[in-house]
């Protein structure tokens, strides 16, 4: 009999183990960002903010600056001095909003985008070669677990016991390790 078939999803020492390798893969792409950040002259929330930005994109999703500060967990002023950073490094513009002019809208500028596949395309590639490797079955066995493992971690602390605990608040993310008082970045 197999390691595979010796420890089941059910038994805690494997449950464990899948949280301990889902933690090293969370810290190494926190890792690599935070290389990206430093290699450009960024802060680890600006990478966030661009990921969060390239993220609505794909989704459709209009991305004004009061969106952006409740997917960082940001006070209006941590999102102004986020989004004049990337203005300023030009990795992202301010426009107006074609069907309200009212409305500021923020879009990664092609360089940002060229700049992040020049960095993260091996380790993205290098993932998709590992995925290439699963059969629709246990494909579909990772996504669920990634998915529900996110709404799992997603929930505020006291939450996290109860499946389907609906997260309070603006649903955006503390803005985490380094981050000033009024959420900007420390620097």
């Amino acid at each position: 009999m197999s390691t595979t078939e010796r420890r089941g999803s059910g038994e805690p020492e494997a449950r464990a183990e899948m949280i301990h390798l889902l933690r090293k893969v969370t810290v190494e792409f926190g890792l690599r960002q935070a290389e990206f950040a430093e290699l450009h002259g960024m802060h680890a929330t600006d990478v966030r903010a661009l990921i969060s930005l390239l993220d609505a994109e794909r989704a459709g999703t209009d991305a004004t600056a009061g969106w952006l500060g409740a997917q960082l967990g940001l006070h209006s002023a941590g999102t102004t001095a986020v989004v004049d950073r990337l203005v300023r490094l030009g990795h992202v513009t301010r426009g107006r909003d074609p069907r309200d002019g009212r409305r500021v809208l923020l879009t990664v500028d092609e360089r940002a985008v060229e700049l992040g596949q020049a960095f993260f395309g091996p380790l993205l590639g290098a993932t998709d070669a590992v995925l290439r490797e699963f059969d629709a079955r246990e494909a579909d066995a990772v996504r669920r677990f990634l998915t529900t493992a996110y709404e799992a971690v997603r929930r505020p602390p006291g939450d996290a016991a109860r499946p389907g605990a609906a997260r309070s608040g603006s649903g955006a993310p503390p803005a985490g390790p380094g981050a000033g008082p009024d959420g900007s970045d420390e620097g």
